[in-house]
């Protein structure tokens, strides 16, 4: 049968030798393939022209550079309906307002008070070093933004469930992230509302004769204001409002301490730190005061956000934008928090009074013998700045509200509700602010709780991501900066509960003063 066959098949080859020079050989997949369109003898004539050949390698390097882009950047189709990736056509630009808005504030009013206890040596080298120290975790922080497989972490709290896993990263990250946002708004609702009252009283002047409000009125107008602001729709679209709150950070630090260091040392000023009744008071002190300078740059949990509203590629990776931003903002930052921690220290010694620090200082000390226009301008750019930062610190409270309607739903959060969440969170921070007035004064303890999210958790996050070498110098860098981190948040929170315990504090419930 077989010897048949081939003998069929010798005829036919013989019959038809056109047929046996094109015959070939297909395999069961090439059989079922539609046939391919012939190729136009003028194209392919064309394409191998001289004049055709830089055509045709750009047409080949916009195709290896769309694949290179699509490999790059992996984008989640919720981060288009969320206010932190709502829009991604940020720039250095817009990162250096927001970092500068959110950066400079009340937090850098409080620095002398760190020096009454750690003195003039120890408080400048901590606070160099805690600048050092956190700018490097801040560049830690950028690189680790895009992840080799594409996926930008465009979210703190994302980034320490991809580098300690979904629960670790919730159990560690979620509650200080979100206790820093909130409870910086409710500070700032009391730091401006009181500013409000004060810029008020100074302009009305000792004649007015119209009825003042009370400061839980003020704190109302604040959180009033600060509401309608919120309602621009994500964190690109308030780069505006992030410039203005960066224009009045640096100028209001600039006036108070031009201001002091002109007016001079105050009579009988004291440097020497005060003695506790005990060592364990003096030590715990001196870690409530090393809180308060980590309390200064608590910005971090807004970085990998402000990243997330740049566009990237492979060409213009973000990190590059991002850190290009970051350098003039932090050294615009240094130029503000130096001065105001030296030379506030400098005029005023041990005698900074504990709320509000240098603001406190300048109405008490120099209220009488400073032009009230002066002390009026100061006030009025003390609660611009306030609203600013108060708009970029709530938009991860405002993205986590909404990413719980877009998940369990699967579409964009109606403007509606997107108006209704912010106003609840903004009545929800007034409430607070009004219950706990008192909470102004806890900037130690509120700092021993953000140092890790500043200072330890970028270290291990980069030691679980890149993975370095065991023993090499970047593995033992960040091992011991993240342990000593966190030795420290410890160290500083216990020191900031002693200090409440051991100097007292005015727990004053519903009472605003």
């Amino acid at each position: 049968m077989e010897e048949e066959v081939v003998e069929v098949m010798k005829k036919s080859s013989r019959a038809s030798p056109a047929m046996s020079s094109t015959t070939h050989v297909h395999s069961p997949s090439m059989v079922d393939s539609a046939p391919k369109t012939p190729k136009s003898p003028f194209a392919t004539r064309f394409m191998n022209t001289p004049l055709a050949s830089p055509m045709k390698k750009a047409f080949e390097n916009i195709h290896g550079y769309l694949e290179e882009v699509g490999r790059f950047t992996k984008l989640d189709h919720q981060d288009a309906w969320l206010p932190i990736t709502e829009s991604r056509k940020g720039n250095a630009y817009y990162a250096a307002f927001h970092i500068l808005s959110s950066g400079i504030g009340f937090q850098a009013l409080v620095l002398p008070l760190a020096f009454t206890n750690l003195g003039w040596i120890w408080g400048i080298i901590c606070l160099c070093g805690a600048f050092m120290w956190q700018l490097y975790t801040l560049w830690l922080l950028i690189q680790l933004h895009e992840s080799e497989s594409g996926v930008r972490h465009s979210r703190y709290l994302k980034l320490a469930m991809a580098a300690f896993g979904e629960k670790l990263g919730k159990l560690l990250a979620l509650f200080p992230i979100m206790y820093l946002s909130g409870g910086t708004c409710v500070t700032l609702i009391m730091i401006g509302g009181g500013t409000v009252k004060i810029f008020f009283q100074i302009v009305c002047g000792e004649g007015c004769t119209l009825s003042p409000l009370s400061t839980t009125e003020w704190y109302l107008v604040f959180t009033c204001t600060a509401i309608l602001l919120a309602q621009l729709p994500n964190l690109n679209s308030i780069a505006g409002v992030s410039l203005i709150g960066a224009i009045t950070a640096v100028a209001y630090c600039a006036l108070i301490w031009i201001v002091s260091m002109v007016k001079g040392t105050l009579p009988h000023v004291s440097y020497d730190p005060p003695k506790g009744p005990s060592e364990f008071t003096s030590t715990f002190c001196v870690c409530n005061a090393l809180g308060i300078i980590a309390f200064a740059f608590r910005g971090h949990n807004l970085v990998l956000e402000i990243q997330g509203t740049m566009p990237s590629d492979a060409q213009q990776p973000s990190r590059l934008a991002m850190w290009s931003g970051c350098m003039f903002a932090y050294l615009i930052i240094a130029l503000c928090l130096f001065p105001l921690a030296i030379g506030g220290y400098w005029a005023y010694g041990n005698s900074i009074p504990p709320d509000q620090g240098m603001l406190s200082a300048l109405y008490k000390f120099h209220q009488h013998d400073t032009s009230k226009l002066i002390i009026a301008l100061t006030s009025l750019l003390v609660v611009i700045n306030s609203l600013s930062s108060f708009q970029i610190y709530a938009m991860p409270v405002f993205d986590n509200l909404e990413s719980r309607y877009t998940i369990i739903k699967n579409r964009p959060c109606p403007r509606w509700l997107r108006m209704a969440l912010r106003g609840f969170f903004g009545c929800f921070a007034f409430f607070i602010a009004v219950a706990l007035p008192f909470l102004r004064s806890l900037a130690g303890l509120i700092g021993g709780i953000a140092l890790p999210i500043t200072l330890a958790y970028p270290c291990f996050m980069w030691v679980e991501i890149k993975k370095p070498k065991i023993y090499s110098i970047n593995w033992c860098l960040n091992w011991t900066l993240g342990i000593l981190g966190m030795v420290l948040s410890v160290m500083v929170v216990t020191g900031a509960i002693w200090s409440i315990v051991a100097q007292g504090i005015k727990f004053h419930f519903f009472n605003p003063q």
